[in-house]
């Protein structure tokens, strides 16, 4: 298979890679600069380059910074993928639908593939792809043909008007990319594409609420970039603080929910087992999946407004039953004591073991894991795989799915566990802030937080900072846990999450961090000159790096 996604030419230098990236936290929007600490490309340029990887991985706010790096002129020449990819995918095909700027994304079998990541360079038609050795045809034909409705060709049609037209012909484009034969109806859609990752966001945004775009069923907002209603009080510079809340709000003003949490299965009502939804946002794709048994791929920034608009998604990946096996078994061994911080380092050596499949984890079955742990689980997952769901067996409501008939097993031992504790515990003893909330804090967690407290104040040296979404946060009002909490000295922050989050509420002089996310753990290091350790106490992880991604991480 040789097929050309998103057509456009391209020509320059291939760099490959053995694992996927994550845009969104991996690489620097204004440069194109690799920053990922954890990654073998950790410090090497993308821009101009014919990039090869198996897939992407990580957040879905990657396609925001793909369009960046697009409208800037440090994008790569092209991406090339081995697998199904749909996140820089959207990227590159807004970046050129929208605003003229293509760039080319071509999937190619393994063996091609191989071949050309072996290549010194590489040329890009339409028609062809090219090294000095030899030429191999591209096709932009579909896998499937896409069968759409009378309604759906009337929204293609521009029937609705310019908005919906346009939604409509990226999800096809997206739907025929990843092999769908039709489209489905979805109840409820998830916004990602609020994140002030970088100017394109908003420029997509604004855009898209000018042409009078409106969505047609409930939709909620992740976290976003700021505090909405304090950020100037908190001493944000407004350079960065009005483009961020004028994000949130352009997505307000289409009709989405202010709920600005990322953790929307904490909100009300949430969605049922075989709810067909349509969630941005990685960690709650995976908890959608996995733990709610609800049914959403994951879907990149900008298709989730598109899909928003239509109330129509692409029928393909883990919308289908048969694409929610698992396709190989990790047995866990457990160590004779563990605790809470378990979950989350689970959670990253099982996307490690299984970066571009479904897996079941066994053993297991008597740990009885609750929300919160199942939430750091699926986060810290899906820091390290591209696979939208795993199963636990005994826990999961889809465990007992069995595994295709070619999945095979790993094995997670205890070595396995201390290892990945040493990894991230290499800090110095003293830490300058706390950092929870990744993703959000639920009411339970504030309340144990508060507890554990047990009214003694922080330490003056050491910051403490919770991030929660309004409607946790109204809670923890009402029942007095937040009153308490900021006795202890404890700040908490709604709207933003440690992914976006920005100084000076990032506190500027901190050094050391220490946290309970796998997610943040794994997103916190910047990349330097050498590698960026992490450290772990009984409870929390701690990266001794000066900066988180976004407008505070520098060198140091």
């Amino acid at each position: 298979m040789a097929q050309i996604i998103v057509p456009a030419a391209a020509q320059g230098a291939v760099l490959a890679s053995s694992e996927g990236l994550s845009f969104w936290g991996g690489v620097d929007p204004a440069t194109g600069k690799v920053i990922d600490a954890h990654h073998p490309l950790c410090g090497q340029s993308l821009a101009g380059k014919i990039l090869l990887m198996p897939t992407s991985r990580g957040s879905c706010t990657g396609s925001g910074v793909l369009l960046e790096l697009a409208l800037n002129g440090h994008a790569p020449a092209a991406l090339v993928f081995r697998e199904a990819e749909d996140i820089l995918t959207l990227g590159a095909l807004i970046a050129g639908k929208m605003f003229d700027k293509p760039l080319a994304v071509l999937r190619l079998g393994a063996e091609d593939y191989d071949l050309l990541a072996k290549s010194r360079s590489a040329r890009i038609t339409p028609e062809m792809l090219s090294t000095d050795d030899w030429d191999l045809p591209l096709s932009d034909r579909p896998a499937r043909a896409l069968h759409l409705t009378a309604e759906d060709q009337a929204m293609l049609d521009g029937a609705e008007g310019k908005a919906v037209q346009l939604a409509m012909e990226i999800t096809c484009t997206m739907a025929q990319g990843q092999g769908a034969e039709r489209l489905v109806d979805v109840t409820r859609v998830h916004i990602d594409g609020c994140i002030y990752a970088s100017p394109a966001n908003l420029l997509f945004a604004q855009t898209m609420a000018d042409m009078g775009s409106k969505v047609r069923v409930p939709t909620t907002m992740n976290a976003i970039s700021v505090d909405h209603g304090n950020w100037r009080g908190q001493g944000v510079p407004p350079d960065f603080g009005l483009p961020a809340s004028r994000l949130a709000d352009a997505y307000v003003t289409m009709g989405a929910r202010p709920s600005f949490t990322c953790a929307p299965y904490q909100l009300p009502a949430p969605p049922e087992r075989g709810e067909f939804i349509a969630w941005s946002e990685s960690n709650a794709v995976i908890y959608a999946n996995s733990v709610l048994g609800a049914r959403t791929v994951k879907h990149p920034d900008f298709l989730d407004l598109c899909i928003a608009l239509t109330a129509r998604a692409p029928l393909s990946g883990v919308y289908l039953e048969e694409h929610r096996a698992p396709r190989r078994v990790i047995e866990v061994e457990l160590p004779a004591e563990y605790d809470e911080a378990i979950w989350p380092m689970l959670g990253w050596l099982a996307g490690q073991a299984a970066p571009d499949r479904i897996p079941v984890l066994r053993g297991l079955e008597g740990a009885a894991p609750n929300e919160d742990d199942l939430k750091a689980l699926c986060a810290a997952f899906g820091t390290t795989s591209a696979a939208p769901m795993l199963h636990v067996a005994g826990v999961t409501p889809e465990a007992d799915l069995p595994p295709v008939a070619e999945a095979d097993t790993f094995r997670l031992t205890s070595d396995d566990l201390r290892r990945v504790w040493r990894q991230f515990n290499a800090g110095a003893a003293t830490v300058d802030l706390v950092a929870f909330g990744s993703p959000h804090f639920s009411h339970a967690e504030c309340r144990a937080l508060d507890t554990a407290l047990a009214g003694r104040k922080r330490h003056a040296d050491t910051a403490v900072i919770v991030t929660l979404g309004q409607d946790t946060l109204q809670a923890a009002r009402d029942d007095g846990t937040v009153a308490r909490l900021e006795a202890a000295g404890v700040q908490v922050v709604p709207d933003i999450c440690w992914c976006s989050i920005s100084e000076p509420v990032f506190p500027p002089s901190a050094k050391v961090l220490m946290t309970n996310s796998g997610k943040y753990a794994h997103y916190a290091p910047v990349c330097r000159a050498g590698p960026c350790a992490l450290a772990v106490s009984p409870i929390v992880w701690r990266p001794p790096c000066r900066g988180v991604r976004g407008r505070h991480c520098r060198d140091g």
